[in-house]
């Protein structure tokens, strides 16, 4: 290999290596469990689309991705599996077509490998959990980690998030302020009596 290979690949495994929060501090996670099956077990369950790019790890066509401007709050999950990979609060407009993030959700949500199946390195990002190809990760991202994770919008699966609005009212207690007050829950008038109640 060159030496401008080999620098860029240097450059690349130290940004993603550096980006990556400490696990030090972190409480330890559970080993999460690993998806495994068959091409044709995986061709039954996902789209053809999403096939070619998780499995085969064919390049969805730049600006064609139904997530890319999603601007709701939320996670990306693994759109095989399931496993939560990205967060809303990470995304941002690299303006390349793709969604992107400057970081994973989680330290060990994606693993990445070197890709060299176009003649120059890359680093590939797979789901730790299953395997399946989401994209590439870059070092010309935005602060704080310098990285731009380019991810296939057909790889991902987004989960709004289920937060209840402020302010908003149960439906009990909707439905105890609309419904007029029952005979036996209105007060009693005095009878004179000195009973306690």
């Amino acid at each position: 290999m060159s030496r401008r290979i080999i620098s860029t690949l240097a450059l690349l495994s130290c940004a993603v290596l550096t980006a990556m929060p400490s696990t030090a501090q972190e409480p330890a996670h559970k080993p999460k469990k690993k998806v495994v099956k068959s091409d044709e077990e995986w061709a039954k369950i996902l789209t053809r689309s999403q096939f070619l790019v998780c499995r085969l790890k064919v390049t969805e066509q730049p600006f064609s991705g139904r997530l890319l401007n999603n601007h709701a709050k939320g996670t990306y999950d693994c759109v095989a599996c399931g496993a939560e990979l990205f967060s809303s609060r990470t995304k941002f407009n690299s303006g390349t077509g793709w969604p992107s993030f400057w970081r994973p959700n989680e330290v060990d949500s994606v693993v990445t490998e070197i890709d060299t199946s176009e003649g120059t390195p890359r680093i590939e990002v797979l789901c730790e959990s299953c395997g399946s190809h989401l994209g590439h990760v870059f070092n010309d991202g935005p602060a704080p980690t310098g990285l731009r994770y380019c991810i296939n919008s057909v790889a991902l699966k987004f989960v709004p998030d289920r937060k209840p609005a402020k302010n908003a009212k149960s439906k009990s207690e909707a439905e105890t302020e609309s419904e007029p007050e029952s005979e036996a829950a209105k007060p009693q008038a005095d009878s004179g009596s000195s009973a306690s109640k």
